[in-house]
């Protein structure tokens, strides 16, 4: 038996609940590393990442090195002692340091590997339509998310689940599967999968404005799955234009509806109760959106305030 003592690398919410798990089924962490502070929101107050919270309240060794390089960082991550390193949602690491700990260094990833590596996986999976993903354990080598695999756990993704309801089905499932690879690395029972490249791997590209963009002229299920992909964050955006006015609008949910009509790609056609925009094979509801400088609200809400001409259209 391997008695462990681990460091936990990570920055957001989804890495607290596998670091959660992994102190209330006993293991020891020695420290934690996670993302300097940094200014955010209108205010730019100082922002600490959901880990370093965690750490805080439970008062563990805490890291919060700017360069993973730096010979003081890497002094101090080996006064810790640490046998083990358990990266959940961080950077990629330097070799000097995934290689410091005797048991070495795995990596919890959201994804079926070798499929969706990179830094948005959960998003991706709705984006294309999966109807299954999963979490994947695997020791980190030089490249990204492409070493052995130790275990994976696999998921259905419901028909209309959003990033972010797969985000918390995933986090759950991540706990369960990182227990269980420390079990079998301090029992020393580990068996890996070198994970095999083919041409038709699917990767999880970085998001960015452009490729958060709604194109209207794709197909119904294409455009309902980029919205739940990128539901609630960063959001799937479009442009709302009616005659001179323009809105750089973000929408959240949205609603498939089947139907012929004889309307343009794009028309925005709304009541007091309804907000559609007219597609190729039928409609997008619009169920939740936000306006420049207003909350996130409800179609029915926003209606209460806001009329469309009949030259509306979405682009």
């Amino acid at each position: 038996m391997n008695k462990l003592r681990i460091v936990f690398m990570g920055t957001p919410e989804f890495a607290v609940g596998i670091l959660d798990t992994i102190i209330k089924n006993n293991y020891e962490v020695v420290g934690v590393i996670t993302a300097p502070d940094k200014p955010a929101g209108r205010g730019q107050k100082i922002k600490y990442s959901a880990v370093k919270e965690y750490a805080l309240e439970h008062n563990l060794t805490l890291l919060q090195p700017t360069n993973l390089k730096n010979e003081d960082f890497l002094s101090e991550l080996k006064a810790l002692n640490a046998n083990l390193q358990v990266i959940v949602a961080f950077r990629m690491l330097p070799k000097v340091v995934w290689e410091m700990p005797e048991l070495g260094t795995f990596n919890l990833h959201a994804s079926l590997l070798p499929n969706y590596r990179g830094a948005a996986p959960i998003n991706w999976a709705i984006i294309n339509g999966e109807t299954k993903t999963g979490v994947t354990t695997f020791f980190i080598d030089d490249k990204i998310d492409t070493g052995a695999m130790i275990l994976n756990s696999e998921i259905e993704i419901s028909e209309n689940e959003t990033a972010g309801e797969l985000h918390d089905r995933l986090m759950h499932l991540g706990s369960g599967t990182v227990v269980e690879t420390l079990a079998l690395i301090e029992k020393g029972d580990v068996k890996t999968t070198i994970q095999t490249d083919t041409p038709d791997i699917k990767t999880a590209y970085k998001l960015d404005r452009d490729n958060c963009q709604i194109d209207w002229e794709v197909s119904i299920e294409e455009i309902h799955n980029l919205i739940r992909g990128l539901s609630p964050y960063p959001a799937a955006w479009c442009f709302f234009k009616d005659n001179d006015q323009e809105w750089n609008v973000k929408i959240y949910e949205s609603k498939i509806i089947l139907e012929a009509h004889d309307f343009t790609i794009g028309k925005i056609i709304a009541s007091k109760k309804e907000l559609k925009v007219a597609v190729d094979g039928g409609f997008i509801q619009i169920l939740s959106l936000q306006f420049p400088g207003k909350k996130k609200m409800m179609a029915q809400e926003f209606l209460n305030g806001m009329t469309f001409s009949e030259n509306a259209k979405a682009c």
